[in-house]
């Protein structure tokens, strides 16, 4: 080893056995080394000697003591610090995963989804130092590494506390400079001494470029001429260069990059958001982006209620614009969107309802946009089935709403009273119009009706054309004139579903385009609908019913449904847009594996957007479903702890909830074809799929036998709840109905012995869990589950049995044979997320000898849903789609 090693190593050697050289660059060496005392590996990471003259050692010294104390999940940690040979150093942690410098390389250009998720890790660890008043001032590739996937921020150790010291030192000397000129904001450039958060949102908005670009903004051969570019030019846009990049990421990114820092963000919390909520970003330029408090609740209301007023005085008139608005309604603490997303508002634009989760509970919001909390319509939610049923929609004086609730039409003031039924019903959506009359879809499988708003006399206006493909007829729109109706006639895969509109008088219906679901007439003249996670506007001729031009993307994030092809958005009639971007409805959440004590794994490495994971019976894969929001989604099966997994279904409709056979050679699961029906395939994906359990009803994954003969599933039935079936996985495949009783029941799970069936039902009320006798439902049945439980599994033997209750996972010891059922005991909770709904599959899995548990786990800084809020919205729609 070289002398100066040798030296190093021999003074530190009280406190730490120094290994090797990883590394050098300009401001510092970085050493392996091991740490004696906690045995763990260490990286010491020794200041350049003139560096630490420059600022002086003691000054270097408290500035590692201030950031020592930073204590955040993505921020790399200091262990201990010291001088040592004239100079200083602080010791790491030894991170062994690679940098974002090293992927880079690797890669070049990021997939959009890793680059915004990683920018917005950074953007939190930034976040936190600045709150606690410092500014790293190095923010680049080759200082965020990543430990089981995430990102952490690394050389905090030479960051400045703005609060310490005269905040005058400047680094620029004898080419020692603190910054690495691609990623030096133009403050910072030119030498300026207070530096503020600001200059960390550039650094991170030259990192998010690159990320997505390959490259950053400004290169060149030397520091002066980059700085040059810095200073003067122009950030080029990143669309050019990657056509993929929605416009709002290039909008906050430019932001992010702006010459002057009080045209920026204002915080790395505020970048990281506008990268995921188009409402946030506004357009590239930077003039007319707001932040999302720019427009204060009294502020909105005030507006609202001024053009509500225009536009009630003439229906028919296009409300004068001052601009589009745009802002934020959150979700209260506690909500979440339904699994089928409903946003509404009232038609003079000044009320907004929505479906949200409460614990177990559905239930119907609305929230006055003078107002700044949303207040629950008593009676409007379903309860505990967790499937978004109630789809509400509002009557034309916005004094009442429409819901549907245990097969029937109902309404019911939204200022609270007795709910009135309507009619039969329990699907899709449904219009109120100024006539009086209502029009809706009555099942999953049927075709529109009507009935007048004081009900009793329901009639049928279409019927679905099954030789056609149609599932359904849904999502009606009663247009102005009160006798024609948009509608979806939804097929699948969603890209054959049309929008269609229906004369009532005449019963004749005209296809106006293929390809959308949810289509909504506004009256600037548009045909607005619903087609991947964007909103799409077409012209549109209200007397001739024809569509007259070319269809744009006006809105690039919506969420949706893609079972029932349900769009959250809604547009009033003066012009106010609602809608909820994809980002608030779904997460990307990690695979983990969870000991009984609570202890997790990374059981994929990386992040996505994953369900129902499954532990194959040897323990060494993983089967998961992977989706977007809106898209059909597919079955992937990793190697347990590895990336780079195996897609296994390719079929254009949406795969999901795969159960591994007891051999493991082969995983069952549902796919749409065009209900949900079950298919079978080998794991590897070596053979075609092949259909197990087809035609007739929407049916769901349960568990196999553990003797490999059957496989238990749920089968949705029509106006009687789902059911509990079983299928023979050798010889025929004729499927067995075990229960129903016209509750939903759901996760069925046999005991190893086979004589046993755990379930989830909701005929108290709420869901819980039962076990009941197997084959014979007759004989004996208990309810293991005293106050909630769902998605039961069986465990050592079948002398346990395991259950979700809310973000816990209770276990309880039993005996059947002689009915003796132990206290429910909770093992370990955190962000795993439960599935209570029939339609759902179970949210995760257990090792067969019951001592892991694989969890989908929600990221820990998840921020609120929040429904974005376009006031004068009609404006933009004209420019982005013109006539």
């Amino acid at each position: 080893m070289p002398e100066p090693f040798d030296h190093l190593k021999a003074a530190l050697s009280d406190r730490y056995i120094l290994e090797r050289e990883l590394g050098t660059g300009g401001m510092a060496t970085v050493f392996l080394a091991h740490d004696p005392r906690h045995n763990r590996k260490v990286a010491i990471k020794v200041m350049r000697a003139e560096l630490a003259s420059l600022i002086g050692p003691q000054r270097f010294l408290k500035e590692i003591e201030t950031t020592a104390n930073l204590q955040h999940p993505h921020i790399l940690p200091l262990f201990d610090s010291g001088r040592v040979d004239g100079t200083v150093f602080y010791v790491m942690p030894y991170v062994q995963g690679e940098s974002l410098r090293n992927r880079l390389q690797r890669e070049k250009q990021l997939p959009i989804g890793d680059a915004i998720r990683i920018a917005g890790e950074i953007a939190a660890a930034l976040d936190y130092a600045h709150r606690q008043g410092v500014i790293h001032r190095d923010i680049k590739p080759d200082n965020v590494l990543f430990h089981d996937g995430r990102a952490l921020v690394a050389d905090f150790g030479i960051a400045l506390a703005p609060s310490q010291g005269d905040g005058k030192t400047r680094l620029t000397r004898s080419g020692v400079s603190l910054g690495t000129p691609q990623y030096m904001s133009p403050e910072q450039a030119s030498g300026e001494h207070d530096l503020d958060p600001r200059t960390d949102v550039y650094a991170l908005g030259v990192v998010t470029y690159e990320m997505l670009a390959g490259r950053p903004p400004f290169t060149g051969p030397t520091a002066q001429a980059i700085f040059q570019q810095v200073l003067s030019d122009e950030v080029p846009s990143l669309l050019p260069k990657r056509k993929t990049v929605p416009p709002h990421v290039d909008a906050a990114v430019a932001r992010a990059l702006e010459k002057l820092p009080a045209d920026r963000w204002e915080s790395a919390a505020q970048f990281s958001q506008a990268l995921t909520d188009p409402s946030l970003a506004g357009t590239r330029g930077g003039r007319g982006v707001l932040k999302r408090s720019a427009v204060p609740w009294g502020l909105a209301a005030v507006l609202l209620l001024g053009l509500a007023w225009t536009g009630l005085r003439n229906e028919r008139s296009v409300v004068p614009s001052t601009g589009p608005v745009r802002f934020s309604a959150e979700y209260d603490a506690g909500v979440r969107p339904t699994y089928t997303p409903i946003v509404r508002l009232s038609p003079d634009g000044r009320q907004l309802f929505v479906t949200g989760m409460v614990d177990r509970k559905e239930e119907v919001f609305r929230r006055p946009f003078d107002q700044q909390e949303m207040a629950v319509i008593p009676g409007a939610g379903q309860g505990d089935q967790g499937t978004g049923n109630s789809r509400p929609f509002v009557s034309p004086d916005g004094r009442w709403i429409a819901y549907f609730k245990q097969g029937k039409l109902r309404k019911v003031p939204v200022e609270g009273g007795p709910a009135i039924d309507l009619g039969v019903s329990d699907w899709a959506g449904g219009s109120w119009g100024r006539n009086g009359k209502l029009v809706y879809s009555r099942s999953y499988n049927t075709g529109l009706w009507m009935v007048s708003e004081g009900g009793g006399d329901e009639r049928m206006l279409t019927a679905p054309d099954t030789a056609k493909g149609e599932l359904g007829h849904w999502w009606p729109q009663i247009l102005p004139d009160g006798d024609h109706v948009i509608f979806t006639a939804y097929r699948t895969p969603i890209d054959r579903a049309t929008i269609e509109v229906l004369s009532i008088k005449t019963g004749k219906r005209k296809v106006l385009f293929t390809g959308g679901v949810s289509g909504f007439y506004v009256p600037a003249g548009y045909l607005l609908y619903a087609a991947g996670e964007a909103i799409r506007a077409v012209p549109f001729d209200l007397k001739r019913l024809e569509v007259t031009g070319v269809a744009r993307p006006v809105v690039d994030s919506v969420a949706m449904n893609p079972t029932d092809g349900a769009a959250a958005f809604d547009v009033s009639e003066n012009g106010t847009l609602a809608y909820l971007p994809v980002s608030s409805y779904v997460t990307e959440t990690d695979v983990v594996l969870v000991d009984r004590r609570g202890v997790e794994t990374r059981a994929i490495p990386a992040s996505d957007r994953y369900d129902h994971p499954r532990l194959s019976p040897d323990g060494r894969h993983i089967a998961v479903d992977i989706r977007s929001a809106n898209s059909v989604g597919d079955v992937w099966v990793f190697p347990v702890g590895r990336a780079g997994g195996t897609r296994v279904t390719t079929e254009a409709g949406r795969d999901f909830g795969a159960e591994w056979t007891a051999d493991g050679r082969e995983l069952i699961y549902s796919s749409e074809h065009p209900t949900y029906d079950l298919y079978r395939r080998a794991a590897d994906a070596s053979r075609p799929a092949q259909p197990l359990v087809t035609g007739g009803y929407d049916r769901y994954t349960g568990a196999p036998s553990a003797d490999g003969r059957l496989f238990a599933f749920m089968l949705s039935a029509t106006n009687r709840g789902s059911e509990l079936w079983t299928v023979p996985l050798k010889g025929e495949p004729k499927a067995t109905r075990y229960l129903g009783n016209g509750f939903n029941l759901a996760h069925p799970a046999i005991s190893p012995d086979g004589h046993w069936m755990a379930y989830d039902s909701d005929e108290a009320g709420r869901v819980e869990v039962y076990v009941q006798s197997f084959p014979d439902p007759n004989l004996k049945r208990w309810k293991i589950s005293p106050t909630y439980g769902s998605e039961p599994l069986w465990t050592r033997g079948g002398r346990e049995l395991v259950y979700r209750k809310g973000d816990s996972v209770m276990a309880v010891t039993l005996s059947l044979e002689t009915g003796q059922i132990g206290q429910p005991r909770a093992l370990f909770g955190g962000r795993y997320p439960d599935n209570p709904g029939w339609t759902r599959p179970r949210s995760y899995d257990v090792s067969r000898d019951g001592e892991r548990f694989l969890m989908t786990r929600l990221p820990a800084d998840r921020p609120r849903p929040r429904i974005a809020v376009v006031l004068n919205w009609f404006d933009e729609l004209r420019a982005k789609s013109p006539h």
